[in-house]
């Protein structure tokens, strides 16, 4: 170094130093020193105690003026009568600087600037333990002064040098503090005012002693304060000095910048070095789309970047939800649908085959049909005619029986069953009509129903209608029971004339239809009348009214019924095989007939019987039609068949001037001859009153039907036709029970995967109905006899609704809001990059399996209603548009 040191301070072999005032020299040495704290009021100087020339001195001009002075950043150029002046250049190793700064000007010209000095804290071989700066440390080159005079002291003008340049600050440190206000400086003093440049900036070097790093890594730096290495000021047009410089010690593995810090979130090093650029970015494609970044103690040193899940609900290493983990397990999605689908068809078959054992005979193929005129096989009654006889077989009972009378209401808690008070015209001469009124009453206080069942009716219904349903019908049989038992054995037969009926208990009997919706009490003679003419015969008691039982939903469809006693009645007219067939063919028609469809097929039923059964039966004298019967203040009506003679003039009248009596559906009532000369009674001019009115084209169009709230489920729960191939539907049936009982265990484990809140909604909202199908259809399949297996099978279709409400609200309702704010919570967070094809079941797709689920119990219902239909129709030529094949099977 071509300069002249001024003055050079070393302190050495001191354990702590605390500097409270200003420490000056040239050079500044702290030597085999453990601490040094530079409190607020202290300062460490070298300003201007530098080279006045040195090697960065800038060029210098005869008349004084200069560039500013190099050191860690080139002087400033100076400007003069139009050209630069260079300023000087920069010099030193920036890794570990030990140059003083230089000068501008000439030693032999008054106002030459000086550079920085040198601050050296520590050395290689004993570095400071700490640091700690609160005041300032400088090393600043020095700034042209005020107006120079010669020795002469005759004035000159502003012309001078630039600025020097700044000095070192060297720091051999194991950890460093800088505090808020604290400054280390190594900047360039200004130039003079004429046009001379500032001086560049000195060096900052921080040669950390020893950097700890992995799991041992604590920051070696807390900077708050301010590091400056800018050029001094050019004046007038001279340039600004270079900044000067300010580094570190190479770094580790996982560190970087002049501090040592750890390299950013997602990022590593793999190699020393402090620049930034050596931390690389982490590959996006080793990141899982649900897991970020996370810090580790002492930076990334490699591959992979270590991540988290962004849930405790996804686990490593791929942040799967369980039901991922299960699925990838087996091979992707593809090939465990493909493992699943196989299993459940394997499974489908062994149950098949294990439903055939079990059920035996009882699902044979339907006997050949039998030839017209030939006895018919009652070897499935219900098949034939769905036909239930919950009262005694006694043929002689038809023979005593005087008139069938109907209950009004569906025995529902809303609407219960009750009698008429006033008699019937074919009850006034056997009964006494103050007592009848009596036994009425009574009568209809019992088949009411208490509060409290229809409460709990209201509850079930929302928690699980099929619980519901079952408890509505558990109810019934016990009211027709109590209604049973009271006519048998409690009341005492007062109202009817018969003293052989009053002292027998006989006379009076209760029964209903299958599905307890229609009742009837039929009322005898007790032998002892003084009546010749009773009981009346068939044509005597045209018309005759038969109501259909069921209300047309898919748990009650519509069916007549035929019992003993009716089908003795109309065996006087029509050959029992023929009546047989005909009420197989009604029931089979009145199957598909809907609740809330009544216009379009009633309009079908009307068709049939005026294109099958008519055109046959009025070679006998008779002809049917469709009827309405007994409405209630509720609007609640029945419907059924208004069975009349065709051969009876005041009868043919009725039923051909009907429209007459009865314009519209809005009437009541009308009459009808039941007694005339056509059949033996000459003179006889009564009328028969029956409440209701005759069903036809023109006027079904008036029918008033209102729809429940379930209406929508009635298009994919409802009695079809049947289709045939019944191993096949049975064995589509179990595979998509099976499947069903899989998606459900599947989704709830995403949903449990997804939140806890989910899985418990879906759980017990509409509880347990999301898994009581399977038991359900297990029970159907494996039911003994076809008419079992057809009523389970219903009650199986009603949890398969159940569970597919649940799955609509629950789902689609509960997991979409929360799936949904999980979704949008989280993805600022994630760095998806997810091909369309690609399996993943994030928040964003969380809708796929509550959706397969939705389709499966879709195709299920469908499945199930063409498996009840062939459980219930083994004869399809029931449903044969040809009347001739109709009659001939």
């Amino acid at each position: 170094m071509n300069c002249r040191i001024g003055m050079a301070l070393q302190i050495c072999r001191v354990e702590d130093i605390i500097i409270e005032g200003i420490v000056t020299g040239s050079v500044v040495h702290f030597h085999w020193v453990r601490t040094v704290v530079v409190h607020s009021s202290g300062e460490i100087t070298t300003t201007a105690l530098g080279c006045t020339g040195g090697v960065g001195r800038g060029t210098v001009l005869n008349n004084g003026l200069a560039g500013g002075g190099g050191h860690g950043g080139r002087g400033g150029k100076g400007y003069y009568d139009g050209s630069f002046i260079e300023g000087g250049v920069s010099y030193g190793d920036a890794e570990f600087p030990c140059e003083l700064g230089s000068g501008s000007g000439n030693d032999s010209l008054a106002g030459a600037t000086a550079g920085g000095g040198i601050i050296v804290m520590g050395s290689l071989e004993h570095s400071l333990s700490s640091l700690s700066v609160y005041g300032s440390l400088r090393a600043d080159g020095e700034s042209f002064g005020e107006v120079i005079r010669k020795q002469d002291h005759s004035t000159i003008s502003n012309i001078g040098p630039g600025g020097g340049s700044g000095g070192t600050i060297l720091l051999f440190v194991h950890s460093i503090m800088l505090a808020d206000s604290s400054v280390i400086s190594t900047a360039g003093g200004h130039g003079s005012p004429s046009g001379a440049g500032g001086g560049g900036g000195g060096r900052v070097h921080f040669h950390w002693s020893d950097i700890p790093t992995g799991d041992a890594y604590q920051p070696i730096a807390s900077v708050k304060g301010s590091i400056n290495t800018r050029g001094g000021f050019g004046r007038g047009q001279g340039h600004t000095g270079e900044n000067g410089t300010i580094t570190g010690k190479a770094c580790p593995k996982g560190l970087y910048g002049i501090f040592c810090e750890e390299c950013p979130l997602g990022t590593f090093k793999n190699v020393s070095g402090s620049d930034r650029v050596l931390c690389h970015s982490c590959p996006a494609d080793e990141l899982p789309s649900r897991a970020i970044y996370v810090d580790i103690r002492g930076g990334v040193t490699g591959r992979p970047c270590p991540y988290k899940c962004i849930s405790e609900r996804y686990h490593m290493p791929h942040c799967y939800t369980a039901l991922e983990e299960l699925v990838y397990t087996f091979g992707g999605p593809w090939f465990f649908g493909l493992i699943l689908l196989g299993l459940l068809i394997l499974l489908a078959l062994v149950l098949s085959v294990a439903r055939m054992k079990y059920v035996g005979g009882d699902e044979l193929p339907a006997l050949m049909p039998a030839h017209r005129g030939s006895q018919i096989d009652h070897s499935f009654p219900f098949l034939e005619s769905l036909n239930e006889v919950l009262e005694t077989n006694r043929t002689e009972e038809s023979q005593s029986h005087v008139h069938r009378m109907y209950f009004m209401g569906s025995n529902t808690f809303t609407e219960p069953w009750h009698l008429p008070h006033v008699p019937p015209t074919q009850l006034i001469e056997i009964v006494y009509e103050d007592a009848f009124e009596r036994f009425v009453d009574e009568i209809n206080d019992l088949a009411a129903y208490q509060w409290w069942e229809g409460s709990i009716y209201s509850i079930l219904s929302i928690l699980a209608y099929p619980l519901a349903w079952s408890w509505l019908q558990q109810c019934r049989k016990r009211k027709l029971q109590q209604l049973r038992e009271f006519v048998r054995s409690e009341y005492d037969h007062s109202c009817l004339r018969s003293c052989r009926s009053r002292a027998l208990y006989e006379g009076l009997k209760v029964a209903a239809t299958a599905d307890l919706m229609l009742a009837y009490v039929d009322f005898f003679l007790g032998g002892d009348e003084k009546i010749g003419d009773l009981p009346p015969r068939l044509y005597q008691r045209f018309p005759i009214s038969l109501v259909f039982g069921g209300d047309g939903s898919y748990m009650a469809p519509f069916s007549l019924q035929s019992d003993n006693i009716l089908t003795s009645l109309m065996n006087q007219c029509v050959p029992p095989t023929m009546w047989y067939r005909l009420v197989a063919g009604l029931n089979s028609q009145l199957r598909l007939v809907r609740y809330g469809h009544l216009k379009l097929t009633f309009g079908h039923v009307i068709s049939w019987l005026e294109t099958h059964v008519n055109p046959t039966i009025i070679a006998y004298g008779v002809r049917v039609d469709l009827a309405w019967f007994q409405p209630t203040s509720s609007g609640y009506c029945q419907y059924g068949l208004v069975v009349s003679a065709t051969s009876n003039e005041i009868v043919q009248y009725w039923t051909e001037g009907q429209d007459r009596y009865f314009p519209s559906m809005e009437q009541l009532s009308w009459s009808g001859a039941s007694r005339g000369d056509s059949v033996g009674r000459p003179g006889a001019s009564e009328y028969l009153r029956i409440f209701g009115g005759i069903l036809h084209a023109k006027n079904l169009q008036t029918l008033k039907m209102r729809r429940a709230i379930c209406y929508p489920f009635s298009l994919i729960v409802c009695n079809t036709k049947p289709v045939g191939h019944q191993d096949l539907v049975g064995l589509l049936v179990s595979i998509l029970l099976l499947g069903d009982f899989s998606l459900v265990l599947l989704t709830l484990l995403q949903m449990y995967s997804i939140s806890l809140l989910d899985f418990v909604l879906v759980f017990f909202i509409l509880p347990f109905a999301i898994f009581l199908p399977f038991p359900a259809g297990i029970s159907a399949l494996f039911s003994h006899g076809r008419r079992q297996s057809a009523g389970l099978a219903r009650v199986y279709a009603l949890w398969n609704i159940t569970s597919l409400i649940n799955v609509v609200s629950c789902f689609e309702i509960t997991a979409f809001v929360c799936g949904f704010l999980n979704y949008w919570s989280h993805s600022s967070r994630k760095h998806m990059n997810i091909q369309s094809w690609n399996f993943s079941m994030d928040e964003s797709e969380w809708w796929m399996l509550p959706s397969g689920l939705v389709v499966c119990k879709i195709i299920q219902a469908r499945l199930i209603d063409f498996h009840v239909a062939n459980q219930e129709i083994q004869d399809h030529s029931l449903y044969s548009t040809d009347p001739d094949v109709f009659w001939q099977s």
